[in-house]
């Protein structure tokens, strides 16, 4: 076991982080429990640690309307980015996808036969969250909706959203298509992660087309309290009001997913609450990054004196706002440290500590080659390290 190998080594001096406090949020004392959310499911987590801040009933499964669009946005960026899809090439309006199609739900109002340019499309699926466009893009990047379906499908299984499932590309209620306020915030922090190009475009407020004007329905962007630059909005009678929404403040950026309100009005209130406590009772700092030296190690039958350890990602720690500059770190070795060694090879652990408590633990790695030195340095090593063994 590592502990039995070697204590625990302190490098707090090393730690050096900027705690960077808004002015509007002083460090409380204790943190309450999440607000009171009316709504079937909720969620929400820090995107860059993962770290799950709030949460009640994210494994129900429950129709995701118009949450089903993020996902077809998720391929239309895929694809653009891969460079097999170009933003302005057109499409061709079929007959499945005529606006006529969709009564009494949202779209975009494309015409059958005409072409339409893939930007213009995406933003249709974005902004204005049209059925419409959403068949014609399907169709575009997969020769049918069906075919698209198995796409997204196979998209929420690459990422890990276990119970969710797709039957179309718009999010019209189906008795095969369900998903979880969990699954929407790994979807979510794909879209941002993955495909920032893509995402940009959910903070725009308005789109037209056709010579129709029509506005976001995420209302929380015109909020001034929040900086709120996405996601999206759905609704059905069967799915209630739901809203995925991300918003930033300072070095923090939160994923909030809230589905099934009974208003567009009460879906943007409680979404609201959940940022707003986020943002209210935590920060995230963001220590080091990957290939960041954390400490120089000696080591040993090797072709110099000392190796640099560090970590192989970057490290984000969601902690009680205020506690930042408590925020502490050491390291454990498996083992002396003996040439060879191998860029990335792991050889220990990095603890984070505030106070006495653990808060994270990430591999130590060796962060650059090591060849063994010559047969005298390794005889004389072996030498110094069997008389320190006696005194160990």
């Amino acid at each position: 076991m590592i502990k039995n190998v070697f204590q625990r080594v302190s490098c707090a001096s090393a730690l050096l982080i900027a705690s960077s406090m808004s002015v509007a949020y002083a460090a409380p004392q204790v943190i309450p429990n999440a607000p009171i959310v009316s709504a079937k499911a909720y969620y929400l987590v820090d995107f860059d640690s993962g770290r799950v801040l709030a949460a009640e009933n994210e494994e129900d499964s429950l129709a995701p309307a118009s949450l089903t669009k993020i996902m077809t946005s998720y391929i239309i960026g895929k694809e653009i980015k891969s460079g097999k899809l170009d933003p302005n090439g057109m499409v061709t309006i079929s007959e499945k996808a005529w606006s006529k199609n969709f009564p009494d739900s949202s779209k975009m109002f494309i015409e059958v036969g005409k072409q339409v340019k893939v930007a213009d499309l995406n933003r249709g699926i974005i902004i204005q969250s049209g059925n419409d466009a959403c068949v014609a893009m399907a169709e575009h990047i997969a020769g049918s909706e069906d075919s698209f379906t198995s796409l997204m499908n196979s998209w929420a299984g690459h990422l890990g959203m276990v119970n969710t499932h797709f039957a179309n590309s718009h999010g019209l209620d189906s008795t095969e298509q369900y998903t979880t306020a969990k699954d929407m915030a790994i979807l979510a922090t794909a879209m941002i992660r993955d495909v920032p190009d893509e995402y940009a475009i959910y903070k725009e407020k308005s789109f037209t087309f056709n010579g129709i004007t029509q506005h976001n329905r995420n209302t929380l962007l015109w909020d001034k309290s929040l900086n709120v630059d996405g996601m999206k909005t759905g609704h059905t009678s069967k799915a209630g009001y739901s809203l995925v929404s991300s918003a930033t403040n300072q070095d923090m950026r939160l994923v909030a997913v809230v589905m099934g309100t009974n208003s567009a009005k009460a879906r943007a209130a409680e979404s609201k609450k959940l940022l707003n406590w986020g943002f209210r009772f935590f920060e995230t700092v963001k220590p080091y990054k990957a290939g960041d030296s954390f400490v120089e190690q000696t080591v040993w039958m090797a072709d110099q004196d000392t190796v640099s350890l560090g970590v192989n990602q970057d490290i984000a720690l969601t902690l009680p706002r205020g506690q930042a500059s408590q925020l502490q770190a050491s390291f454990e070795l498996k083992e002396e440290l003996k040439a060879p060694l191998s860029q990335g090879q792991t050889v220990g652990s990095v603890y984070f500590q505030v106070g006495e408590e653990d808060v994270a633990e990430y591999p130590l790695v060796v962060l650059q080659e090591v060849e063994q030195g010559g047969i005298f340095k390794r005889l004389l090593d072996y030498i110094k390290l069997f008389f320190a063994s006696l005194f160990s």
